[in-house]
C-alpha cells in the first residue's frame, strides 16, 4: 500500500547546497477516495463508492490490514503534503513550518497534481508513503487521515468516508481551513532565498 506526497523539506537559513529535499507521493493522489475514478492526467477527482471498501473499515481494521482501495480512500485531498516545508529536526515533527510554496506539479487552483501518472519523471525523488513510514512522517498535517489513524484518532467529521457527499466534504474542509487550492504558489516562480518569507500559519501538524 502506498500513498504519494510530493513533499520538500528544507533547513532554515541553509544554502541551496545544504538544503535537503524530499518528495513523497500518495497513490491515486492526494485527493479523495479512489473507487471507479475517471482516468485523468492528474489525480482522482471523480469517484463513486463500491464494494471495494469494507464498511467503516477505518474503525475495524488496522492500517496494515487495509486493501489498496481502502488505503487510498483515506486521503482527503488537502494537498498540504505537496507544500515545501521547513523541518529542523527529523525527530521533532511538531517543529515543522509549512510554506505556501507548492511542488512544481501541483495545480495551485485545484490542489491536484497536474501530471500524477508521470510525476516521477519530473520529480525523481518523489517517494511513497507506506504504513511503516508513518512513524517518521508525523509532520503531516493534523487533518491527515493516515496520521490520525496511526495516532489512534478519529477521522474528521467532514471526511468523505463519513459524509459520502463531496459537497458536504468540501464545505467542511473549507470551514475548517483545510486545503491548499487557491492558497499556494508554484515553486517554479519562487527562489529558494524567498522560502522563509512564505511560511504560513494555516497548515500545522
Amino acid at each position: 500500500m502506498t500513498l504519494n506526497l510530493l513533499t520538500q523539506h528544507h533547513t532554515k537559513g541553509a544554502s541551496s547546497q545544504q538544503q535537503t529535499k524530499h518528495s513523497t507521493s500518495q497513490t491515486q493522489s492526494a485527493n479523495m477516495p479512489n473507487i471507479n475514478e475517471k482516468q485523468t492526467t492528474s489525480s482522482v477527482q471523480e469517484w463513486t463508492f463500491t464494494n471495494e471498501l469494507r464498511e467503516n473499515f477505518w474503525q475495524h481494521y488496522d492500517l496494515t490490514e487495509l486493501t489498496q482501495a481502502e488505503w487510498e480512500a483515506l486521503c482527503d485531498g488537502c494537498g498540504a503534503c505537496c507544500l515545501v516545508k521547513f523541518l529542523e529536526e527529523e525527530d521533532e515533527p511538531d517543529a515543522v513550518e509549512y510554506t505556501d510554496v507548492a511542488c512544481q506539479l501541483l495545480d495551485c487552483q485545484t490542489g491536484y497534481c497536474s501530471n500524477y501518472e508521470h510525476r516521477q519523471r519530473f520529480v525523481p525523488d518523489c517517494i511513497s508513503l507506506t504504513v511503516d513510514k508513518l512513524q517518521d512522517m508525523l509532520w503531516l498535517p493534523h487533518n491527515c487521515a493516515y496520521k490520525r489513524l496511526f495516532l489512534g484518532q478519529p477521522l474528521p467529521q467532514w471526511h468523505l468516508l463519513i459524509t459520502k457527499d463531496k459537497r458536504r466534504t468540501r464545505q467542511g474542509m473549507k470551514a475548517s481551513g483545510v486545503g491548499v487550492a487557491g492558497r499556494c504558489i508554484s515553486e517554479t516562480v519562487v527562489s529558494e532565498d524567498m522560502l522563509e518569507e512564505r511560511i504560513v500559519q494555516w497548515v500545522y501538524p
